[in-house]
């Protein structure tokens, strides 16, 4: 189920850092503006100590995490929505993902140009967001363009598309984003025809130094982007890239201690990826056993066919049933056997909406 999270931000706050974190490879990372021309893409496993729990009590001979994928977008400038510093392609590499991972600069270092000159997180913020924002209306009145005539003709169609395009119109001339707008079925089934750059949904990553992060409320940089977040219901999450390039290169051993002596329960990347994963409904479902322990990734609302047919096109075609325990159940009894034996397993049928942490054996046949 591929879905990608863009890593966007300003020149120079720390994507290609953090991105490096993510994939474990080395991405141009360099001191100066436009050292990503291209996207890049990585995928990383989602983190899920459920896994780790599985392993322990069915010592599979072999384990596989759910995906998920990120691209490195170039830094964004003033001017972007009108071509300036490669401005359309990388607004168009932004198109093409799902999500979008915004990285702020929260830190002060005389050595790291800024190309605004100066640190201002919000302003930085707001600067990307209307680029997107003018983008966005730019592909809204060319829209506009096309549907009015036949509007005014009073197509029933046109005339609710072109509702839809006015209130987001105005929206975008205010410089307001299309996810923070109270939208009707009609008004979100119509917008994605459109791929607004405004409509998707948004994690905060606030950058700031190793001496900060393991007490982000000590920077006020942080504060006024978890505020600007906050009120916009998006999340924010603090992050050090540096230590977490330097971390990615860890075992998972190695990493925890670290972690450890720095009173820091999960590492910043671990945080973004499950947030990633979370923000665009993704949940997983596990198969488990002696030969393979595998998590896979569904949407939330998915029926238990659907999910089969993630597995293979023939189980769901040729779904029965599905026998299912939940994760927690199966860590309360320590073992499948004393789980049955206490009448945990349940068999569920072809309306059963599957839930996250569901482990799963499905009967078919074709």
């Amino acid at each position: 189920m591929s879905l990608t999270a863009g890593i966007v931000g300003l020149p120079n706050v720390g994507k290609s850092t953090l991105f490096n974190a993510i994939t474990n490879s080395q991405v141009l990372a360099e001191n100066y503006p436009f050292a990503t021309i291209s996207p890049n893409v990585g995928v990383v496993e989602v983190p899920d100590q459920r896994m780790e729990d599985f392993v322990k009590i069915f010592k599979p001979k072999k384990t596989i995490y759910t995906t998920f994928e990120f691209t490195d977008i170039a830094g964004l400038v003033k001017g972007a929505s009108k071509g300036e510093g490669l401005g359309n392609q990388f607004l168009g590499n932004i198109r093409q993902t799902d999500a979008i991972i915004h990285v702020v600069r929260c830190f002060d270092d005389s050595n790291i140009e800024h190309v605004e000159g100066s640190v201002d997180p919000v302003r930085d913020i707001e600067e990307i967001n209307l680029e997107l924002a003018l983008s966005d209306l730019e592909s809204v009145q060319n829209r506009i363009a096309k549907v009015v005539k036949k509007a005014q003709t009073k197509d029933k169609d046109a005339v609710k598309e072109m509702d839809t395009l006015s209130k987001f119109e105005k929206a975008l001339q205010a410089g307001t984003a299309v996810r923070n707008l109270e939208l009707t079925e009609d008004d979100q089934e119509i917008m994605r025809n459109y791929g607004l750059l405004t409509a998707k949904p948004v994690i905060y990553v606030a950058n700031m130094s190793d001496e900060e992060i393991s007490d982000p409320s000590s920077n006020p940089y942080y504060a006024k982007v978890k505020k600007l977040a906050d009120d916009e219901g998006s999340e924010c999450i603090a992050i050090c890239a540096k230590m977490e390039e330097e971390l990615s290169g860890l075992d998972k051993e190695e990493k925890k201690a670290f972690l450890d002596d720095l009173g820091i329960a999960q590492s910043g990347l671990d945080q973004i990826i499950q947030a990633a994963y979370h923000l665009l409904g993704l949940r997983t479902f596990f198969t488990v056993g002696e030969p393979e322990c595998r998590a896979w990734t569904f949407h939330n609302g998915m029926k238990a066919p659907q999910c089969a047919g993630i597995i293979h096109t023939d189980f769901e075609k040729g779904f029965i049933r599905a026998e299912i325990y939940g994760y927690e159940d199966l860590m309360q009894y320590g073992s499948e056997k004393a789980l049955k034996d206490a009448g945990k397993l349940r068999v569920e049928g072809k309306e059963y909406l599957m839930q996250d942490g569901d482990v799963v054996f499905f009967r078919f046949n074709v």
